[in-house]
């Protein structure tokens, strides 16, 4: 009854450790993929959030402009429709001064000494003046 016997010897070892020694590179080789598929993914949502900010920030300057432009259109027909009553105002008080005159100089003419009524038409002219001055002054400022 002979049998061998088969006992481990010193060349078994070598072998388990090359195996563990593959095992732990694959281990290695699978940490630094899942570490770079993480780096890649935030590298990308990195460039995604930048590009969206970007894509705001032009959304939101598109729009300020063309509010301004709104703005502007409704300043510019303000402006407009002032001047335009103020000429008109300008062009009546020009016609009331006018007559005014006329009739200073008739009353100036028919004015004898004891007669005051020109002193009044004076200072109602100066009134009509200062006020027509007034809005040539703010004609001037709308310009």
């Amino acid at each position: 009854m002979n049998m061998p016997i088969e006992t481990t010897t010193a060349n078994s070892f070598p072998r388990a450790s090359k195996a563990t020694k593959a095992g732990r590179k694959t281990y290695v080789y699978l940490f630094v993929g899942w570490v770079m598929l993480i780096a890649i993914g935030v590298a990308a949502a990195m460039m995604y959030t930048e590009h969206l900010k970007q894509q705001i920030a032009t959304d939101i300057a598109q729009q300020t402009q063309q509010q301004l432009q709104v703005i502007q259109q409704d300043y510019q027909q303000q402006v407009t429709g002032l001047k335009d009553s103020v000429s008109t105002e300008m062009k009546a008080l020009q016609t009331k001064v006018d007559s005014l005159n006329e009739l200073l100089a008739f009353t100036k003419d028919s004015a004898n000494s004891k007669t005051d009524n020109s002193n009044q038409l004076y200072t109602q002219l100066a009134e009509v003046k200062k006020k027509l001055e007034e809005l040539q002054k703010n004609l001037d400022v709308l310009k």
